[in-house]
């Protein structure tokens, strides 16, 4: 897909106290399989039985990423500093990329494309995703039933095409049960389902998985996967988006829970990367649309068992090197801002931090 499989992987840093290295270790592994599985879009037809792998990998990456993401935004409560967060760590990279794709797509393809904050591109539908779920977490705090309730909001929208592309709404609200099911979860939670008995049971939960991803390959419609589309738009009777709402959610909720369960607990070479996930999720779409647009995926080679061996672990070894500390020093200007000119100071914390000086200059 992009860069050779032998490219450099520079040694992570130990992960600061108090992070989990089971959720760092997760982070990472799911943005590896969304990477490497953008990589197989323009591949997989030519293979069944990579068409079979996208089609399993795609019914649980971004779950298990929502899943987590849910998880950890348990704490948004609506205060300034988690506004604040928000902004610099959210809304901010999305115009910021939304932006970027556009000029990266005319400066390398010379195809000119409209810049439109409205219409998410590609990859960036996941932050304005996240932008409103987290908005709207003191409201799943708040409702008896969650996720029931975000389970009928996301089958109502699979009926409903005139929902339309703004915002990406269609994703919004048919991936937002995952999102609230992380809300809902506890830390033991996750570890019931890292117990041994069921990640032996994952193994062959995982090889029917694929054996069914494979009947299923010229009898299904990949974009069911992608929930980005109301029922009619798949030329199905409206019902069926209902119905397959429920059946994707089951399935993917299985596969996540499997995906966890083989997810080690313990600090790897790779756990401290997990903090740098949000970097390599933004940053590998570059890649990939370059090799796209320069026509390296059209080359014969690649379309051989060999070639696709190889995109997958260039593409995983270029995913990991992006997650890396000196990539997330260059481009943390971007995706992590800290911005503390564009804000209002605390008048509270502000008075909290006059007091010690007071004390100070009384002593």
């Amino acid at each position: 897909m992009f860069h050779a499989a032998s490219s450099p992987i520079p040694s992570p840093r130990p992960p600061r106290p108090g992070r989990d290295a089971f959720f760092d270790n997760a982070k990472y592994l799911a943005i590896v399989l969304v990477a490497v599985a953008h990589s197989w879009e323009p591949l997989k037809g030519d293979s069944r039985t990579l068409q079979a792998a996208y089609m399993f990998v795609y019914a649980f990456h971004m779950p298990a990423f929502i899943v987590v993401s849910g998880f950890f935004s348990r704490s948004f409560d609506g205060s300034s500093d988690r506004l604040r967060r928000l902004i610099t760590g959210v809304a901010v990279p999305y115009v910021v990329f939304e932006t970027a794709y556009p000029l990266f797509r005319q400066a390398v393809d010379g195809q000119p494309m409209d810049i439109t904050l409205l219409d998410p591109w590609y990859l960036t539908w996941f932050l304005v995703a996240l932008f409103i779920w987290r908005l709207t977490t003191p409201v799943w705090k708040l409702v008896r039933w969650p996720l029931p309730l975000a389970l009928v909001l996301a089958m109502l929208a699979s009926v409903t095409p005139g929902i339309g592309d703004d915002l990406d709404l269609q994703r919004v609200l048919q991936f937002l049960p995952f999102f609230v099911l992380g809300l809902c979860l506890k830390p033991e939670h996750f570890r019931l389902v890292r117990r041994r008995s069921v990640r032996i049971a994952a193994v062959p939960v995982f090889a029917l998985a694929l054996t069914f991803a494979y009947w299923a390959v010229p009898r299904m419609n990949t974009a069911w996967f992608y929930h980005r589309d109301a029922a009619q738009e798949l030329a199905a009777p409206w019902w069926v988006g209902p119905v397959m709402q429920l059946a994707l959610f089951g399935c993917s909720l299985l596969l996540t829970a499997c995906f966890f369960a083989w997810v080690p607990g313990r600090t790897l070479w790779f756990t401290a990367l997990g903090a740098g996930t949000l970097y390599g999720y933004l940053l590998h779409g570059f890649l990939i649309k370059a090799a796209d647009y320069r026509g390296v995926f059209a080359r014969p080679f690649f379309h051989t068992h060999l070639g696709m061996l190889t995109v997958s672990l260039a593409v995983a070894a270029a995913v990991t090197v992006l997650c890396s500390g000196p990539v997330r020093r260059v481009f943390r200007c971007v995706v992590e801002p800290r911005m503390d000119w564009a804000f209002r100071k605390d008048p509270v914390r502000a008075a909290q931090e006059r007091e010690p000086r007071r004390e100070k200059v009384s002593a």
